[in-house]
């Protein structure tokens, strides 16, 4: 079975976000996809009225219509840092074939993640790029080849147009009360408003 994993913040999750997960899933042709909201991202500073029951719900709206996603609690329910090992290993079964999704930023720096060697052997990373940024290319290469050379790791890209826009523009966008109709799910925008988030 190809399961794929795509953890994050989803603070909150965006139409970029739902573009990335439905070309993941056809592209790397997925049988089983998990959405999977971070409890506290290593790698980032969430706010500190953060509640993830809120992403997790959000995330729920966002990609709940999406033929074979799952929206996963493991991180929330496992509590403390979100170590993507953790979840890899919570989805591991000799009848199981992981794969990755992973932005370019946490492409680059996958190799020095928690346990990074355990991770390359769980799964097959795959990247999307999320910027128009042709400068990035040969150092995209480069590092691809280091992950070969060091971990015999596959890493494969899925192609979608750059998607340039963050959870950061949707939060900064409530907060200045601009419109975000463009930005999310009518659903998510819905459960925004009603919450009194990213105020």
């Amino acid at each position: 079975m190809r399961i794929g994993i795509y953890g994050g913040t989803f603070s909150p999750p965006h139409l970029g976000h739902v573009v990335a997960a439905q070309a993941f899933m056809s592209q790397m042709k997925l049988d089983i996809l998990y959405v999977i909201p971070a409890a506290v991202p290593p790698h980032k500073q969430v706010d500190a009225n953060d509640d993830p029951r809120h992403r997790l719900r959000m995330c729920e709206l966002a990609f709940g219509g999406i033929e074979g996603v799952i929206v996963s609690d493991c991180e929330i329910r496992r509590g403390g840092k979100s170590y993507t090992v953790d979840t890899l290993r919570e989805f591991a079964a000799p009848e199981h074939r992981l794969f990755l999704l992973c932005g370019t930023d946490m492409l680059m720096t996958l190799d020095t993640w928690y346990r990074a060697e355990e991770i390359f052997k769980l799964c097959y990373p795959i990247y999307i790029r999320r910027d128009e940024d042709r400068s990035l290319d040969s150092a995209i290469v480069a590092k691809i080849g280091e992950y070969s050379d060091k971990y015999g790791a596959i890493v494969r890209r899925v192609v979608v147009p750059p998607i340039v826009l963050s959870s950061t523009e949707v939060r900064c966008a409530v907060k200045e009360g601009r419109p975000i109709s463009e930005m999310v799910a009518p659903a998510v925008e819905t459960y925004i408003h009603q919450n009194g988030l990213y105020r």
